[in-house]
């Protein structure tokens, strides 16, 4: 009955902030660079924040406060930035700031030498940005997290429990009401950049959970998808000798859409039933916690 109370509380709160967005004007319009061709709004994806919001409410933890105080940094110069915009450099500070939160609520600071530490922020920084960059069609976010999110789930629950199941149940839910209304042929709201980074942070305070109750790396493939494709398109651009921190359409997903005319749900659905069977193979290979 909970979980019913928390997608209405979701459902209600994406609905008021379309009111806002239409109100100030927060859209996302075409340009030469972009995988759509018309107005839509933009930000829908601060459900995330709304989630992590109640989860605390609701189940009051120390973790949970790390969890929320993470999000909210990391939510506030991302929507910040896809309202007025924001520098390369604030922007970085404020995902390390976050980053840091997700460190201390798991424990890694004590975990791991220093250098291992600076080795861990570059890899997980990098992780949040990864995912802002392959929010560009519809679907893809949503999808994809679900996918990572419901193996988390499936882990904690048949493998032993790592994390209470809300934190993760909370995370799914939101990610459903974002779906509502961002799976359509034609979006009702993007995610923004507030969306993007704010379930990558979730994504990566599980995933950080699980390594150290583990204390095995291979869990990171649980993004295996997400990570070929950035990696890849990052060393194709270097290899054009491009700017790899400016706007592009290189991205494989982007290709199929743009070059390829494949439609992007199709493409966002291929990319998270992928991630899935990665998923799987991992855990077929480490059956074992």
């Amino acid at each position: 009955m909970i979980y019913i109370i928390i997608f209405a509380l979701l459902i209600i709160a994406e609905l008021l902030y379309f009111r806002v967005a239409d109100r100030f004007n927060i859209i996302d319009r075409p340009n030469e660079r972009s995988s759509h061709n018309y107005i839509t709004i933009r930000g829908g994806g601060i459900i995330y924040w709304f989630a992590a919001l109640l989860y605390v409410v609701i189940n009051p933890s120390v973790s949970g406060l790390w969890l929320l105080v993470g999000i909210t940094l990391i939510s506030f110069v991302s929507f910040w930035d896809d309202v007025k915009g924001t520098g390369q450099g604030v922007r970085l500070l404020f995902h390390i700031l976050a980053i840091s939160c997700a460190f201390y609520l798991t424990g890694l600071f004590g975990e791991f030498p220093w250098w291992g530490v600076v080795l861990a922020y570059i890899v997980f920084v990098g992780i949040v940005n990864a995912f802002n960059f392959m929010d560009g069609i519809n679907g893809m976010t949503g999808l994809y997290s679900l996918a990572v999110l419901l193996t988390l789930q499936y882990v904690n629950i048949v493998y032993g429990e790592f994390v209470s199941p809300d934190f993760i149940w909370y995370a799914v839910i939101a990610s459903l009401v974002f779906l509502i209304f961002n799976f359509r042929k034609r979006a009702k709201c993007f995610a923004g950049d507030v969306g993007a980074v704010s379930i990558a942070f979730w994504i990566v305070t599980l995933l950080l959970l699980l390594i150290i109750k583990t204390q095995n790396f291979i869990w990171i493939g649980f993004l295996l998808v997400y990570g070929v494709d950035s990696v890849m398109t990052i060393l194709h651009r270097i290899y054009l000798k491009e700017n790899i921190t400016e706007a592009h359409r290189l991205h494989f997903y982007q290709i199929l859409v743009n070059e390829k005319g494949m439609p992007h749900r199709l493409v966002s659905l291929i990319y998270a039933v992928l991630q899935l069977i990665c998923s799987a193979i991992i855990l077929l290979l480490y059956p074992i916690m």
